[in-house]
């Protein structure tokens, strides 16, 4: 026995230590993505089946382990079906990169101050009067097949604007709208809704709406609820609820400004190693 332990730890490389760190960590956010979100229950009932069918074969039940075992065998196409949100979920936060295209990196920092100055003023006056609102902040992924439910704007932002679209009455006041690169993109947009069952009874359509389009995406979303005008966010499914005016101009800024900072830090790193490469040439 302590040969064969000293067989292992002589034979244990660099290369072993990175492989098993590698998927240690991909497990831990495997196990980590799936306790925010439903898949987490349905991922018990797995494992409540995976040890019946082990029970099943080792007590000799042979039918309850026949069906058991027969189900498993179409288990994979099931999961596929069962998951589909988790999975599209999961796979565009893989393949969302700050390297490729950050959607703020251009943004100039006068431009995004005043864009946010403009949505501040609007949000606050959409809570004073009760004034029902949901405007999206459209990230990385781009959320075109949303915005062509509505209609094309493309224009600044301006207080006066908003106040127009999420007037009660007009066309566009029951939709959502698009912020594009610190512009308004699209107004009246319908949004997909949360499957969530745990929300509260009090929160009605716009909420479930906002909700949604950030479990659907990476956007984020600012809802002021039309009869108690409290303003909330939503993130990654997460509702955040009654915040201040000052609470929400930070979160914009962040949006606007730090993807810009972020990349232009990289950028400035990468050209730091180019010119020393260069100079050792």
């Amino acid at each position: 026995m302590p040969d064969l332990f000293y067989i292992i730890i002589s034979s244990f490389g660099i290369r072993d230590l990175i492989d098993i760190a590698i998927v240690a960590f991909v497990i831990y956010k495997i196990l980590g993505f799936i306790r925010e979100t439903r898949a987490e229950q349905l991922v018990k009932g797995l494992l409540i089946l995976l040890a019946a069918a082990f029970l099943s074969d080792i007590l000799n039940l042979y039918t309850l382990s026949w069906i058991l075992i027969g189900a498993m065998q179409f288990g994979v196409i099931a999961l596929v079906v069962v998951f589909q949100p988790e999975l599209r979920r999961g796979l565009e936060y893989v393949g969302r990169s700050k390297f490729i295209k950050p959607q703020f990196a251009h943004i100039d920092k006068d431009k995004a101050k005043a864009a946010t100055a403009a949505i501040i003023k609007a949000i606050d006056f959409f809570s004073t009067t009760k004034t029902g609102a949901l405007l999206i902040l459209e990230r990385e992924i781009a959320l075109n097949d949303i915005a062509e439910s509505g209609v094309t704007i493309d224009s600044d932002i301006s207080t006066e604007l908003l106040k127009n679209i999420f007037y009660e009455g007009a066309p566009l006041h029951d939709g959502a709208a698009i912020i594009r690169n610190a512009r308004l993109y699209a107004a009246g947009c319908m949004l997909p809704l949360t499957e969530s069952k745990s929300l509260s009874m009090d929160l009605g359509t716009r909420h479930r709406a906002g909700i949604g389009i950030t479990e659907y995406s990476d956007a984020v979303a600012l809802i002021v609820s039309e009869e108690s005008g409290i303003i909330s966010t939503a993130k990654d499914g997460t509702l955040t609820r009654f915040l201040d005016v000052k609470t929400v101009e930070k979160t914009l800024l962040n949006l606007f400004l730090a993807e810009k900072e972020e990349t232009t830090n990289l950028f400035g790193v990468l050209n730091l190693f180019k010119r020393k490469k260069d100079a050792e040439e």
